[in-house]
């Protein structure tokens, strides 16, 4: 995916200010020449030397010129930015190309070309141009990277002109400017199957209609190349033309993944944070559930959901999964804590209907919460949370008593009710945590526990 902008910038004459900004933009070099050629000027009219005089004239007369010389050019040049790739996973590296072209019927001079990044994403890149041909081009590239996800700004272009011979520097800005969309890490998951009961597009029990609308009655009229198998006799006799049976197809399991962003429910910050660590595991959870076939949304604590098409919010058939996945990935770029305290909207949101396999990423739960999150398992298929509990992932481990006896009793709640809960601690990987939840569901299935309606993830 590339991502590009295009706009020019043109070294004309101001009228109001001009002689201001042509003495601003003198380098060191330039002011010192022109500070020499005044004390030299001073110098020579208290001595009365002529040629001193001349040699202070000379001095000052050089950088002036050069500042007016350089301030009346007209240079049209055209600046364009390419990102690639324009949405990149934090840690990773972007490759900028900037592109500048000499529209103009004269030749530039010595350009610099400066363009403004965050800092987060390294320092600020400086190129010099040499001459630049009437009709000719230069391109050059530079790489960005950052561990924070975020959406971040470049630009826009600074193109910096200079005189041969470094008096006056002056800048000239573009006004484009391109957005760097740095989204959350993504691990890849293996495939496992957290009941038996559907797969995402497989031979489960939810069916939907194949060859006529929704609108349409059962059975339908007959249609040019129907299997002459499927003609209902009856309602041929009826209405007396062929009528068929309308066909099935499966019909895709829908999967909804819950993050927790309250602020209390987390602690630290930085790209080690339980809070990212739980972004990064809702983003994977994400992209392999699409690629497996399901419908799939993404759901916070305060009730909002993503794609949100649609009655249910979920990413539907007709929609490509590689759009429902940018939208949810741009979502979860720019995610922060949220300013609620409670679980109860997404409850409500996930009490509305069925909403298949449901994967939570809580924070620290109170016995409050933990009992909102249990009854969340009511409505849904099946149901896996990963607890990030805020006692093992703070920089010390917590030493209140009975802190980690709350914890456990926590996850005891979730799973009375029907959940696969598991406790993620600090530095654990999403891939062992996915194939733990499977196992522990075999062993609950095993041992006669409760399984609701879930699929193949």
């Amino acid at each position: 995916m590339t991502s590009g902008s295009t706009g020019q910038a043109e070294a004309e004459r101001d009228e109001k200010g001009g002689i201001r900004t042509a003495l601003a933009g003198l380098t060191t070099r330039g002011r010192s020449f022109l500070a020499a050629g005044v004390a030299a000027a001073v110098c020579a009219y208290v001595l009365g030397q002529s040629d001193l005089l001349r040699v202070g004239l000379l001095l000052s007369v050089l950088p002036l010129v050069c500042a007016t010389v350089l301030y009346r050019t007209r240079y049209r040049v055209s600046g364009s930015r390419r990102l690639s790739p324009a949405r990149v996973p934090a840690g990773s590296e972007a490759r900028v190309h900037l592109r500048m072209d000499n529209v103009s019927r004269l030749p530039t001079g010595l350009l610099m070309l400066q363009d403004r990044v965050p800092y987060v994403l390294g320092p600020r890149p400086r190129f010099v141009l040499d001459r630049v041909e009437p009709g000719g081009r230069r391109e050059v590239s530079y790489r960005v990277r950052s561990d924070l996800r975020g959406r971040y700004p470049l630009g826009p272009l600074q193109l910096r002109l200079s005189d041969p011979f470094g008096m006056c520097e002056l800048t000239r800005s573009f006004s484009t400017y391109d957005t760097l969309t740095v989204i959350p890490r993504v691990e890849p998951l293996p495939p496992v199957r957290f009941s038996g009961e559907a797969k995402g597009y497989g031979d489960g029990r939810h069916r939907s209609l194949a060859l006529a609308g929704e609108d349409d009655v059962i059975p339908r009229g007959y249609r040019y190349g129907d299997d002459l198998r499927r003609v209902h006799w009856r309602s041929t006799a009826r209405y007396g033309e062929l009528m068929v049976r309308r066909e099935e197809q499966p019909q895709r399991a829908r999967c909804t993944v819950l993050l927790d962003t309250r602020g209390p429910a987390f602690q630290g910050a930085g790209p080690d944070s339980a809070f990212e660590w739980a972004v990064s595991g809702t983003a994977s959870v994400l992209v392999h559930m699409l690629e497996r076939g399901f419908s799939v949304r993404l759901l916070t604590d305060t009730g909002s959901s993503v794609p949100g098409e649609g009655a249910d919010g979920f990413a539907g058939a007709s929609q490509e999964s590689a759009d429902a996945a940018g939208l949810m990935m741009d979502t979860l770029a720019v995610v922060d804590h949220s300013d609620g305290t409670g679980l109860s909207r997404a409850y409500d949101v996930l009490r509305g209907g069925n909403e298949g396999l449901l994967v939570a990423f809580f924070g620290h739960l109170d016995e409050e919460q933990a009992t909102v999150a249990a009854k969340m398992r009511q409505r849904s298929g099946g149901a896996v949370a990963f607890v990030l509990d805020s006692g093992t992932w703070g920089r010390e481990p917590t030493d209140v008593p009975g802190a980690l006896d709350r914890g456990e009793e926590r996850l005891r709640m979730l799973r009375e009710a029907g959940w696969t809960a598991l406790s993620v601690p600090r530095g654990a990987s999403l891939n062992d945590l996915w194939r733990q939840a499977d196992r522990a569901r075999t062993d609950a299935a095993a041992t006669g526990g409760v399984l609701g309606e879930g699929g193949a993830a």
